[in-house]
């Protein structure tokens, strides 16, 4: 029997999981999580043979629940994503198996076939250990994204950074302004801003990012803000919080 944990932060996703699961006899679910808090705790608790695990999530992401629990004691994972498939790729070779979301009855039998092969395999522990070591290393990593795959309904978005006018948080998604368009992403603004080049986009407000190559004119406002002019005619008002990261532009 191999013992599963779901952690996803979308209901419709832990549901479709857990009922493709439920017709397996060799799988039981053992829980179900809506985070990454939870899944540290639960993990630890129940012990599972296996996790599908949500890349993206709040506070606490995929990768940030394989860097608590730690490589040695986290159990196989096959990671549960809305990236693309270009960007699956850089993280496929450290874990069991991916599924893109969303993903068919299809996509999620070739998923188990390989996980039952690879925990059948002699070794397994010692592999799975060296590969999610590999993987949390790599993550800590610096490094910037040239591009973002916004997931729509029925397309995704390659949209090239460098087109970006400026970003607002909406809870836990952004909202990309790119001239007359605003995409929507399922992302927080703290996340983003770590994949995004630091000298071209400024946090001006706790959440507001805006493209340095964008701003037109600044404004002096009261104590410290700044209002911001974009080239397209946009305004936006900077926190005193920020103003040492506007005031390097008139250097």
């Amino acid at each position: 029997m191999i013992k599963v944990l779901i952690v996803d932060d979308e209901p419709i996703i832990r549901r479709g999981l857990r009922s493709h699961l439920s017709r397996r006899d060799q799988y039981e679910v053992v829980g179900e999580c809506c985070n990454g808090r939870r899944a540290i705790d639960d993990i630890r608790e129940t012990k599972p043979d296996l996790v599908f695990l949500d890349v993206q999530m709040p506070e606490v992401d995929g990768f940030g629940v394989i860097r608590e629990v730690g490589p040695a004691a986290m159990p196989a994972v096959v990671f549960v994503t809305a990236f693309d498939e270009y960007a699956v790729r850089a993280f496929d070779v450290n874990a069991l198996d991916y599924l893109l979301k969303p993903f068919d009855e299809e996509r999620f039998l070739r998923c188990l076939t390989r996980v039952e092969q690879r925990l059948a395999e002699p070794g397994k522990e010692e592999s799975l250990v060296e590969k999610l070591a590999s993987l949390v290393a790599e993550q800590a990593k610096p490094r910037t994204a040239d591009r973002l795959a916004i997931r729509n309904s029925d397309r995704i978005t390659l949209l090239q950074t460098e087109e970006i006018d400026w970003i607002e948080a909406a809870d836990n998604y952004v909202e990309i302004h790119v001239g007359k368009q605003v995409h929507l992403m399922r992302e927080t603004l703290s996340n983003l801003e770590q994949r995004l080049q630091p000298f071209r986009f400024l946090r001006i407000h706790r959440s507001r990012l805006v493209n340095a190559d964008r701003i037109k004119e600044l404004h002096p406002l009261f104590h410290g803000e700044y209002e911001l002019v974009l080239s397209d005619g946009t305004h936006l008002t900077s926190s005193r919080h920020y103003r040492d990261v506007l005031q390097r532009l008139l250097v």
